[in-house]
């Protein structure tokens, strides 16, 4: 039983509520930070520093202007950092998986992320001055690169959020402390 708040009547109701959605199986993370998941926490910056590199791209097909060429490589190459930091307490968590339906949920999540890591590592390569020759001096190839690792990592983060929400991997509330 747990409390929630009905907004409608500004009252205080007791609810019978499971904390997950059937077929949870609650896991508190392993790599935490005074119970708060980290891999969570670190997620969001090569996220951000990946899709602003592809918005950059974008711009320069527009613009022209060299510099987007610039703030798109540096955007990548933190972007690759920030993943393989995120990367390791994600392994942590994905080692303590039990359960058999969610253990598959995350070894996709994994799979995609380390697929989309290489794709956008592999378009920073190209962009870089002495091997932009394999691609022709020309943005075509780690564009389409950098596009795709944008699929790959929105996927990804789709089955991330059935990790957390459907599955409860990296809950941290119980019916004791809500």
């Amino acid at each position: 039983m747990m409390e929630a708040f009905n907004q409608s009547n500004c009252k205080t109701l007791k609810i019978e509520n499971d904390l997950l959605p059937e077929g949870g199986v609650a896991m508190k993370s392993k790599a935490s930070i005074a119970g708060h998941p980290v891999h969570p926490i670190l997620i969001p910056f090569p996220l951000a520093l990946w899709v602003t590199s592809f918005a950059s791209d974008v711009l320069f097909y527009f613009l022209r202007h060299p510099t987007l060429l610039v703030i798109s490589k540096f955007l990548l190459a933190a972007g690759c950092l920030g993943g393989l930091a995120a990367a390791i307490p994600g392994i942590i968590d994905w080692l303590s998986i039990k359960d058999g339906e969610v253990r598959t949920v995350a070894n996709w999540h994994a799979r995609l992320n380390v697929i989309a890591l290489i794709v956008f590592a592999i378009s920073l390569f190209l962009r870089m001055g002495s091997y932009s020759h394999f691609v022709g001096h020309r943005l075509t190839i780690p564009f389409l690169l950098s596009l795709i690792g944008v699929i790959l990592i929105a996927i990804s983060g789709w089955l991330g959020g059935e990790l957390v929400f459907r599955y409860g991997i990296g809950q941290t509330r119980d019916e004791e402390n809500p």
